[in-house]
């Protein structure tokens, strides 16, 4: 037998030993019998074959290497002292049945994963535990459907959001969901020998891959024919009724009236025959909007259905929730969300699907407002009974609602604050850097941090005075709108630090959140995207915006200063020289420092466009010991493109270069 872990090639290396213990549902339950059967019972008996505890498993590797240590010596290192698991909180067992096997005989650990399923089930399956999965169905076609229905509404229950589960989808036909291949082999063999068990049937079962999702397992049920039919195990010989629809004695009118709640779709999700209680709703609005269920109805469960005839007939086994649409062009329908609770039947003999179910209420003032009567529910309805005798019943029922209602509110506040806290921590990630923001937001203490090799620009516009002097408040802060939009663009283009704009002065730094070898690069690039975006910019009275800009590189401190409107503010002896290059610069012109320049040419495949200047330019403050000199960055080309290209172009190509470097 193959290797049963051949679908998760990933996955071979061990799971972690130490795990959150699976979830376990508590369903609450009034004082009753210790022997009474409750869904508590049925929970843990399907718990018993997707989520065993340790100790069951300790006990079904005992009893398996007590009967094939003689084919496995090696199987006796599945074995571990009950002490130890007690011990170590948490530990996951089977991950270590997994990498024992996977390490013994990887040809052999799908066999010896079946054999332990069948343990697990021979010395685990007792008791009141095997009630419970006697209790699924009289034959295993009915167990199969049942196995399906009742998870579902044990995860429902427990607002289970895993996707773990069972899907019946057809005679002699289970698909298992499962993250862990090494459950899906154990189940396996479980299910074999609770089909001995129950009912005394050697059935042969084929596990195989689902090809559209890789967690997805298929078993295929057969006792050597062709396909399992229900009863064909527990019955020699089939009923002779007759099959055609029209041998029925029973007319379509009758049919309706004994089941008000029920409607049958034909292929196309046509509605061919409503129910007393449905055609009372909607007969008066069929002629002008048409059959289709969808107009209709609205399936709430099973969760993930898609309205496709096909995909519904596999459903059958899970139990259904539909909700009372609105009738098209209806403004008032007083039976709008009633929710009908019940099952869905394929019938083969006419290719259709039979919905029968009932109203899911609460109460005669659920049954009023919903503008039905007493009289709409059929007496062999219990529902009939919670309405008019299960005073008990109806009030848990109703506390039941209540509590829904209250959680919904409660889940809406929690969203409604969730949002705002997105909200709180975006505006925190545009004033700080990520690191610091998450910090802030947390609470904690934000100490000063050295920075070493921060690339700075400092950049101001020229006669910015005089422009004020001839404008309009409104005018200014309107022409640096638009002006710092395309510079902010820049900043998220190029993946550098907005440090702070005071009134013309726009101030960037790269180096600080993310540091790389190429922060120099992007802070060039984005001073020559500045000086191109200001030749299309103009001030009020029609002159072009001229920029003069200065970059630096050096080591800065960095730390988050006030209280009141924090800011993040860069301080230094650096910081000074590169607002003293950004003053020594020209109109249009982008000044470098030697330790800038440095950087632009010290890794290959980058090609920038320096233009020196006389040394008696520098900065009197800047420590000139290597007897270099400033330089004007007048462009840049990529060594691979034609230097005609636009300057967009060029950059784009580096950026490109840079990020499959990372």
């Amino acid at each position: 037998m193959a290797c049963p872990f051949f679908r998760r090639a990933d996955s071979l290396q061990r799971q972690t030993s130490v795990v959150t213990e699976t979830p376990t549902w508590t369903l609450d339950e009034e004082d009753i019998p210790d022997d009474a059967l409750t869904l508590t019972h049925l929970q843990m008996a399907i718990q018993l074959l997707t989520a065993p505890s340790n100790e069951d498993l300790n006990s079904a590797v005992n009893a398996l290497v007590s009967k094939y240590k003689k084919n496995w010596p090696n199987i006796s290192k599945l074995k571990i002292d009950m002490e130890t698991l007690k011990s170590i909180p948490n530990y996951d067992y089977l991950s270590d049945i997994q990498e024992i096997l996977l390490e013994m005989d990887e040809s052999s650990a799908s066999e010896i994963l079946v054999l332990l399923g069948e343990e697990l089930i021979s010395s685990c399956c007792t008791g009141i535990i095997e009630r419970a999965f006697r209790c699924l169905g009289t034959d295993l076609q009915e167990f199969l459907g049942s196995l399906d229905g009742v998870y579902d509404v044990l995860k429902l229950q427990e607002e289970d959001v895993t996707d773990t589960g069972f899907v019946c989808a057809g005679d002699g036909e289970l698909i298992f969901t499962s993250e862990r291949p090494v459950i899906a082999w154990l189940l396996l063999g479980s299910l074999k020998a609770l089909t001995k068990m129950l009912y005394n049937v050697q059935v042969n079962i084929k596990i195989e891959p689902v090809e559209s999702d890789a967690r997805r397992y298929r078993y295929l049920f057969s006792t050597g024919r062709e396909s399992l039919k229900s009863n064909e195990l527990i019955k020699a010989e089939p009923r002779n009724n007759s099959s055609n629809a029209a041998d029925m004695s029973m007319n379509s009118g009758t049919f309706c009236k004994a089941f008000p709640w029920h409607f049958i779709m034909n292929e196309n999700l046509e509605l061919v025959q409503l129910g007393t209680g449905f055609s009372k709703l909607y007969k008066p609005y069929m002629g002008d909007y048409g059959c289709l269920a969808a107009t209709y109805f609205d399936f709430k469960r099973p969760k993930g259905l898609t309205m496709k005839f096909r995909d519904i007939v596999r459903r059958t086994y899970t139990p259904f929730l539909i909700a009372l649409k609105n009738p098209p062009n209806v403004k008032e329908f007083p039976a709008e969300g009633l929710e009908i609770k019940g099952q869905m039947v394929h019938c083969p003999e006419s290719n259709s699907l039979l919905f029968i179910g009932s109203p899911f209420l609460d109460g005669l003032e659920g049954l009023t407002c919903n503008g039905l009567f007493i009289s709409d529910i059929p007496l062999h309805d219990a529902t009939r009974e919670v309405i008019l005798v299960g005073e008990q019943a109806r009030a848990q029922d109703g506390l039941r609602r209540r509590m829904d209602k209250l959680k919904s509110s409660i889940e809406e506040g929690n969203a409604a604050v969730t949002k705002e806290r997105k909200k709180n921590v975006s505006l925190l990630h545009l004033i700080f850097p990520a690191e610091i923001a998450e910090r802030l937001w947390l609470g904690a203490s934000i100490d000063a941090k050295t920075y070493p090799d921060v690339t700075i620009l400092f950049s101001d516009i020229v006669g910015f005075t005089s422009i004020c002097s001839r404008a309009t408040p409104f005018m200014v802060i309107s022409m640096l709108e638009l002006l710092y939009k395309d510079f902010d663009e820049f900043c998220d283009l190029f993946d550098v630090y907005k440090v702070e704009t005071i009134g013309d002065a726009y101030c960037v730094a790269s180096g600080l959140h993310r540091a790389s070898i190429y922060d120099a690069h992007k802070v060039a690039w984005m001073a020559l995207k500045m000086i191109e975006a200001c030749s299309k910019h103009i001030t009020h009275d029609g002159e072009q915006i001229k920029m003069r800009i200065g970059l630096h590189t050096g080591t800065v401190l960095a730390g988050v200063v006030g209280r009141k409107m924090p800011r993040y503010c860069l301080f230094g002896h650096n910081v000074t020289i590169a607002n003293k290059f950004e003053s020594g610069s020209e109109a249009c012109k982008i000044n470098v420092s030697p330790t800038t320049k440095e950087w632009l040419i010290k890794h290959p495949g980058f090609s920038f466009d320096l233009t020196p200047r006389d040394p008696t330019c520098l900065p009197k403050e800047f420590p000139n010991t290597d007897n270099d000199t400033c330089y004007f960055l007048d462009g840049y080309r990529h060594p691979d493109l034609d230097e005609n290209l636009p300057l967009v172009s060029h950059i784009s190509a580096a950026m490109k270069t840079i990020s499959n470097t990372n």
